[in-house]
């Protein structure tokens, strides 16, 4: 496969059967390798190889997912993918994977305060990459969270609470008239949310019904909770819609004026 210095020589590449997706790595050994898997998966793939030549392949061509390495050349994966989330515009967003060093907590964490949906820490296997883009892909496609359960959110009315609108079908959340630029993960967790007011949720569970993982690092829970609460709360410092329940998780209240769980309200105005 034939990648240039910046970028891959495949210009005029259509989506392929599983969907686009945007490679930003600047180790052409792994750029190769992985491309290599996801075009066996059919998945088409766009080569970048630093991060200047990533943001404007991701800008001008809108992949439906990016695999982005944090350290480029030009622009570090974090600020590529900062500045990618702020040029969206209400746009859907494009969800990114976070390519980070094994044991770097604190890289992974700040992966994800830019806006990362998921991360994956080297040394990888790719076929381990392969299904997380498959994963994440499944969710960006879905109307809710690929493992909300019955009854959920998931392919039903907008659901209003305390000044938001959320549409499952669209992935689309308003507060007050004001659309919401949240990620991927950032909507599933608020969707999650809204389909079980009341309940406190820990970390586990959240990981295991929003990320779909059944062990893994529960900073990542943390810090979208936390990114979360700064979209849509009135004061961040101070949340009345997603409370922590010290030593237990997070509890959604659906109206925290009365302390009731039960006022999440259909677009018909049912609860």
């Amino acid at each position: 496969m034939a990648v240039s210095n910046t970028e891959s020589t495949n210009e005029g590449l259509g989506a392929g059967a599983q969907g686009s997706v945007l490679v930003v790595d600047d180790d052409p050994t792994v750029s190769e390798v992985v491309a290599g898997y996801l075009e066996r998966a059919g998945f088409a793939v766009r080569l970048a190889a630093d991060g200047p030549a990533g943001l404007r392949a991701a800008q001008e061509h809108r992949p439906d997912l990016m695999v982005l390495d944090l350290m480029l050349p030009g622009m570090d994966g974090l600020e590529v993918c900062r500045r990618l989330r702020a040029g969206e515009n209400g746009r859907r967003p494009v969800p990114v994977i976070m390519l980070t060093a094994r044991g770097d907590e604190d890289d992974r964490i700040l992966g994800l305060e830019v806006g990362a949906d998921d991360y994956v820490t080297k040394p990888f296997s790719p076929r381990e990459l392969v299904l997380r883009v498959r994963s994440v892909l499944r969710r960006a496609q879905a109307g809710a969270p690929a493992d909300a359960p019955e009854g959920g959110p998931q392919g039903g009315p907008r659901l209003s609470v305390a000044g938001l609108v959320l549409d499952p079908a669209a992935r689309r959340v308003h507060k007050e008239g004001r659309e919401l630029a949240l990620t991927l993960r950032e909507f599933d967790l608020l969707a999650y949310f809204l389909g079980h007011p009341g309940q406190v949720c820990d970390r586990e569970r959240l990981m295991r019904e929003v990320w779909g993982w059944d062990f893994g690092d529960l900073s990542t829970v943390t810090v979208h909770v936390r990114r979360l609460r700064g979209k849509i709360e009135d004061d961040p410092g101070n949340p009345q819609l997603i409370r922590t329940v010290w030593g237990a998780g997070y509890r959604f209240e659906a109206a925290p004026d009365t302390g009731s769980a039960h006022d999440v309200r259909s677009e018909d105005g049912h609860a």
